[in-house]
């Protein structure tokens, strides 16, 4: 069923929202707020439908050419890959529908006006209206050649592709604009078919710590491969002069820039007046250790911090990568798990700042109301979905705290996806 319909609006996930003639709320793929579509419907539900657009009637002057063929309008619904539903509009655009949805989600989710949400962007030196900001080299490069993590699966060909938009068809593909150099030479390889494979360019070649030179440029790191449940390996990035050593199954930042930009953001989101080094300073969810190394540049080799990490391997990395710090420790444990035995035994986070980087479905109820219930004197809460990080201010607020400082990142061009950095203080 085809249907012509009026994109007015920009939701979560990236898709525009229009409405057919019966009023119902329609969600539109490949599709751009003020133009006029035709698209066919994917779902069909009494209060909402999805579809797909088909051809611009009435194109925004923001329409480009799709950086990837194989996700273009040009193409069936079915056959069109998923990983750069933004890939048709201009950079600049991108960046504005995501401010709007970021804004909207701490609106509506958050309970947050827009005043308030006003006052915490121009605290980090945004505008409102622009708060997106682009990372370093993306403009110049297109927003292209960012990822350096790239999953593929195998079809029936035992050639290597991506799945279709909202399935698991595999869809052969020709090229990867998104994928940092050298990542592509994959599509010409064969493997097992309905196998899965991770190509990743790490920003460094592993060396015995004894010989690595902390003063000297990092050369860049071989590609690795990963085919299917493959025994880790470990892999070595850098970040300014500090190593960090991880498994290449491991979880790492997939833009080469986003290590960088949200281990300054971090320190920039620390508000210092409140900042104390001998505090029982916290990252959780902290991986191998990014984080809690970016509290240490701010406050000294002797700064006290606890990473908390409920992946075994990623905790053992960040104990090793932060073993240069005296007063840092690295505890495997679930954070909801830590937090209950934290609260039980009474310690003191008056004086604390504690960063948090959950997954994308974010802390939750549970998880924020005992973070707050810790007392520290700030929070500093790195966010990849902005209704998650909406929901969990809300928490936050009710508990005594208030979004004073936010700044926002375009760390996944061509995509949706935002990643925002935000500070809670007690009132």
């Amino acid at each position: 069923m085809e249907l012509q319909l009026d994109v007015t609006g920009i939701a979560h996930g990236g898709v525009g929202v229009a409405r057919d003639d019966d009023g119902r709320v329609v969600f539109v793929a490949d599709a751009i707020p003020g133009e006029r579509v035709a698209a066919v419907v994917t779902e069909s539900k009494k209060s909402f439908a999805r579809a797909s657009a088909t051809r611009v009637i009435v194109a925004s002057p923001d329409r480009v050419e799709h950086i990837w063929p194989e996700a273009s309008i040009g193409r069936a619904p079915d056959d069109r890959v998923g990983g750069a539903e933004f890939g048709h509009i201009a950079l600049a655009r991108q960046r504005a529908l995501k401010t709007e949805v970021l804004v909207d989600a701490l609106r509506r989710f958050g309970g947050l006006d827009e005043s308030a949400i006003r006052a915490a962007a121009e605290r980090s030196g945004s505008e409102l209206g622009r708060l997106v900001r682009a990372a370093p080299g993306d403009d110049a490069l297109g927003g292209l050649g960012w990822r350096t993590r790239m999953r593929l699966h195998v079809g029936a060909d035992g050639r290597p592709g991506q799945y279709a938009v909202r399935s698991h068809r595999v869809v052969p593909v020709a090229t990867l604009p998104l994928a940092a150099p050298g990542i592509d030479a994959v599509l010409g390889q064969d493997f097992a078919p309905g196998e899965a494979i991770t190509v990743i360019a790490p920003s460094a070649q592993v060396a015995p710590a004894a010989q690595s030179a902390p003063h000297s440029p990092p050369e860049a790191g071989e590609l690795r491969l990963v085919v299917g449940e493959q025994r880790p390996s470990v892999i070595e990035e850098r970040v300014g002069e500090r190593a960090f050593r991880l498994d290449d199954t491991g979880f790492w930042q997939v833009h080469r820039a986003a290590p960088q930009v949200l281990a300054a953001a971090v320190r920039a989101a620390v508000d210092p007046e409140r900042f104390d080094p001998g505090a029982s300073n916290i990252d959780l969810y902290g991986g191998v250790g990014l984080l809690a190394a970016a509290l240490a540049e701010l406050g000294g080799p002797g700064t006290r911090v606890e990473t908390v990490e409920s992946d075994t391997r990623a905790s053992e990395h960040a104990g090793a990568n932060l073993a240069d710090l005296e007063n840092a420790i690295a505890t495997s444990a679930r954070v909801d798990r830590w937090l209950r035995g934290t609260a039980a035994s009474g310690g003191s986070f008056a004086g604390a700042t504690i960063v948090l980087d959950p997954p994308r479905s974010g802390a939750g109820i549970e998880v924020a109301a005992a973070i707050a219930g810790l007392g520290a004197a700030q929070l500093v809460y790195v966010a990849c979905d902005p209704v998650a990080l909406a929901r969990d201010t809300r928490t936050l607020q009710a508990d005594g705290y208030r979004m004073t400082r936010l700044e926002a990142h375009d760390l996944f061009p061509h995509t949706h996806h935002v990643e925002a950095v935000a500070t809670f203080l007690r009132d």
